[in-house]
């Protein structure tokens, strides 16, 4: 069964079968697909032995091992799809990595997309704001930023609370004087 799978899997890159199988011949092909990189008859003899079919390996030595030679391993890709509707068996496609050109395409727009330069937000420098800095330039202005009025206002209440109990005490006191001495006289009079 490995042998027959591994043959549909080289003729067709990619296959649609169960994760337990499809985990038990990407043990049985990447062997075979390391030893498709040297092109000789020893090489050839064996990976035959394991496949039994001329075909897949003509296929494997011509077409896959060219593209998969820099690449030191890993040469299949298991994608799950999900249940098998009559016995609920987890389902998934394996494929030889080099040769899916929907995600090479994509690779290749991502490796393109690198040299653009990406919009961020402006960074800070030394506690100023590089978007107010720049709007500083561009109207001519000395790039010179105020100090927010929170902070004044905050150590300016304090001052302000004492100065309040400072003259209320004072009012308190001149209203309280009078009355004393008021109250002193009418006692003299009395």
């Amino acid at each position: 069964m490995m042998a027959n799978m591994a043959a549909s899997l080289i003729m067709h890159k990619r296959i649609r079968t169960t994760t337990v199988k499809a985990k038990a011949l990407r043990t049985y092909v990447e062997p075979l697909i390391t030893k498709s990189k040297e092109d000789s008859t020893h090489s050839r003899r064996l990976v035959f032995s394991f496949l039994q079919s001329k075909e897949a390996v003509a296929e494997l030595f011509r077409e896959v091992s060219p593209k998969i030679a820099e690449r030191p391993g890993g040469y299949t890709r298991i994608l799950k799809t999900g249940t098998r509707l009559g016995d609920n068996a987890d389902m998934c496609i394996i494929e030889l990595v080099d040769f899916n050109d929907n995600l090479l395409v994509a690779k290749e727009d991502a490796a393109s997309k690198t040299g653009r330069r990406k919009r961020r937000a402006p960074k800070k420098k030394e506690g100023v704001d590089m978007a107010v800095a720049e709007k500083a330039v561009e109207t001519g202005s000395t790039g010179q930023t105020e100090k927010p009025k929170a902070k004044k206002t905050k150590q300016a209440e304090p001052d302000k609370s004492e100065a309040t109990i400072e003259t209320n005490s004072e009012v308190s006191d001149e209203i309280v004087e009078p009355e004393k001495e008021e109250n002193t006289e009418e006692k003299k009079e009395e």
